[in-house]
């Protein structure tokens, strides 16, 4: 078994290598976009608190985000493991993850953070928004903003699993195999 945050900025390519991931190693997908979806579309009462905070311009407290996360993993056992998707965004959410881990005797998860200079990411932002519609991508300085918010907010969590020794930082220039390669190799010395 094996768990896995795969990070880094937006523009990374991590959703193209997490659907990678999935299935080669049959991972359970946790994705926090996912779970606030389904939580408030099933009127859950996770759902309806997080829409609280949501309706009011407010950000989910790191509490409602940790207990849809502990509900998937009760509700979706795995044999082989997971991978974490936009999760965790924070030090907080990166220990209650490891505590939860160890909690469901599961074990402890690697960081795997792909690496992309910030002209590369700006690039491939550009690039996905002529072609995904997402308004989110078709602006520049609407992207820098995003990278400098990663840059303060999401970051320390690579420091946090550093110091763990659980962090691999694994370039994200190239094509697709090739980096799916480099993250393979990491996997299959904790296997």
């Amino acid at each position: 078994m094996i768990n896995l945050i795969l990070f880094g900025p937006p523009g990374a390519g991590k959703g193209t290598q997490s659907q990678k991931l999935i299935e080669k190693y049959q991972l359970s997908h946790i994705s926090t976009g996912d779970l606030f979806r389904y939580n408030m579309k099933n009127a859950t009462s996770l759902g309806k608190l997080a829409k609280s905070y949501i309706d009011a311009g407010n950000l989910v407290p790191d509490e409602v985000t940790n207990n849809m996360v502990k509900d998937f993993i009760e509700r979706t056992p795995s044999k082989n493991g997971y991978i974490l998707d936009g999760y965790p965004r924070s030090s907080n959410q990166a220990k209650y993850i490891d505590n939860l881990l160890d909690d469901f005797k599961l074990s402890p998860a690697l960081l795997l953070s792909l690496e992309v200079n910030e002209d590369e990411l700006i690039k491939r932002l550009l690039e996905r928004g002529k072609t995904s519609n997402r308004i989110d991508d078709q602006d520049e300085s609407v992207i820098r903003k995003r990278q400098n918010v990663y840059q303060k907010e999401t970051a320390p969590v690579k420091e946090y699993y550093d110091y763990k020794k659980r962090a691999y930082s694994i370039s994200g220039l190239g094509d697709v195999e090739t980096i799916f390669d480099r993250i393979a190799g990491v996997i299959q010395k904790h296997l």
